[in-house]
């Protein structure tokens, strides 16, 4: 648990992508996200580079956590509040709306035998998310 809240914060936070790679297998690595978005590390990595450039005071935190075998599923929620663009919305190019927002995810998550992340299921309220964002659902 404290391998994925650490990479977590990493991600988010920004401050040392070398240790965050460490917590993936950057090779192998899946993502699975939402409305049928599939991505490598590269992409992930790219993707939490636009959040960090669009949203200012950015945290993480996780809900309940649910371990089974190589498995491990919880609650996560990232906040920020939007003051540039967010170049990969769900919906391309946002400008930004001066908001708190709040993304609601509940991620599942696969690690290999060294406790490496190797795949990631993301489901979260795209309609809800963009709503923050300012744009009309």
């Amino acid at each position: 648990m404290a391998r994925l809240v650490r990479a977590g914060e990493l991600e988010v936070s920004g401050e040392d992508p070398a240790e965050a790679a460490t917590y993936f297998d950057t090779d192998s690595f899946r993502f699975h996200g939402p409305d049928g978005f599939e991505s490598d590390f590269a992409g992930l990595d790219a993707y939490f580079a636009a959040v960090r450039a669009a949203f200012d005071d950015r945290s993480i935190r996780r809900g309940i956590v649910v371990a089974e075998g190589d498995h491990m599923a919880c609650q996560t929620w990232i906040e920020g509040t939007f003051v540039r663009e967010f170049t990969q919305s769900p919906v391309g190019p946002l400008p930004p709306n001066g908001e708190r927002v709040v993304f609601d995810l509940i991620n599942i998550f696969r690690f290999d035998d060294q406790g490496r992340l190797i795949e990631e299921w993301v489901r979260t309220d795209n309609r809800g998310f963009l709503r923050q964002l300012g744009v009309s659902t």
